[in-house]
């Protein structure tokens, strides 16, 4: 059995191994990491090696950790990064360069029709009828779009939210509530097949499946890192979040929306943004929380777009594709019967 796993911000990892009687057996572990001493890795592959078959990250993490020499030093990688790339070996995990990838840019559509798309798409890719997808949104009317499982109520404030001209949607993957201004953010959706994060923890494939966006980010001269579990930031302050949602076919949705741009005023008009979520963070202001892209890079959003589309090619080899017209059918009879009802929009009030 054979699998990679490249840690997030740091190193790849590889494992070769057996199962022999219901235990692993003769582990492998390679990589373009970083380990002293030197005879660290066959204290490693002795440490896995024998371990039941069903063991987990953390068993196996823990298992790594205490055969380590005293001072042992790992560079690009951890006892739990052995762990999960085990684990992706042992479910047979594919990689991103086992698929054949298309990067999407297609015109604008109202948010409701993009949450749609995003079920449409990701569906479509778990059954197999659409081969694993890069999105990139563009919409015609400012929003409110706030995770699967918040209150209405507690979130939005529906008088600011008219008097901003914001519609309010929710989306099926849970998270926080994003703010999505004309020209003022960069939304993505990535629909992959659950064979990408197999062997991860749910928190893991969060940073995994955004690594590409980190390398972009870093080759506009941001100093980007993923914070568990689901922001992207930089030193001078949070950029973005992600989200995500695992359907029973085997598709899995992943979205993160970065700020461009932003209006403080805007946002707490049409945010409820409670203290204890702020002094949470940090911080008593809303606006001091984000460092928008347009003041990190002062590049034209299109410019940051074609970035994102170019690192995510040159990494995997994605070919430019668009919606079809049987895709946007069926995303606007999901709108008409789900994302457009106020059943939908209230199923927390």
């Amino acid at each position: 059995m054979h699998a990679e796993y490249k840690v997030p911000g740091g190193k790849l990892v590889v494992v070769d191994l057996d199962v022999e009687a219901g235990r692993l057996a003769n582990v492998r572990l390679a990589g373009d990491f970083f380990l002293e001493p030197d005879d660290a890795l066959v204290a490693i592959n002795e440490a896995v090696s024998g371990l039941p078959a069903e063991a987990d990250v953390p068993t196996i993490a823990a298992a790594v950790r205490s055969a380590l020499p005293e001072g042992a030093q790992l560079l690009g990688f951890t006892p739990e990064s052995v762990g999960t790339v085990v684990r992706r070996a042992l479910v047979t995990a594919s990689g991103w360069k086992d698929f054949s990838w298309q990067i999407v840019h297609d015109r604008p559509v109202s948010p409701r029709m993009n949450l749609a798309l995003d079920e449409v798409l990701t569906t479509r890719v778990g059954d197999g009828r659409r081969m694993p997808t890069l999105r990139l949104w563009e919409w015609n009317q400012s929003a409110v779009v706030i995770g699967s499982f918040q209150s209405y109520r507690n979130e939005v404030d529906p008088e600011g939210a008219r008097r901003h001209g914001y519609d309010v949607v929710r989306r099926i993957s849970g998270g926080g509530a994003m703010l999505m201004g004309a020209d003022a953010i960069i939304t993505y959706s990535l629909s992959v097949p659950a064979s990408l994060v197999a062997g991860m923890t749910f928190a893991d494939s969060y940073a995994f499946l955004d690594d590409w966006v980190l390398q972009a980010l870093r080759s506009l001269g941001i100093d980007a890192t993923y914070q568990p579990l689901n922001d992207i930031a930089s030193p001078e302050g949070k950029i973005g979040g992600a989200a995500q949602k695992r359907l029973a076919n085997g598709g899995v949705l992943h979205h993160a929306t970065l700020s461009y741009d932003m209006d403080g005023k805007v946002l707490t008009d049409v945010l409820r943004i409670g203290r204890e979520k702020l002094s949470d963070k940090g911080t008593t202001s809303a606006a001091k929380r984000v460092d928008p892209l347009r003041r990190q890079t002062g590049l034209p959003r299109e410019a940051i777009i074609q970035a994102f589309a170019d690192t995510f090619t040159t990494l995997y080899g994605a070919e430019v594709g668009h919606i079809t017209e049987e895709e946007y059918a069926e995303a606007e009879a999901l709108v008409a019967s789900k994302f457009a009802t106020d059943a939908w929009l209230h199923r927390v009030p």
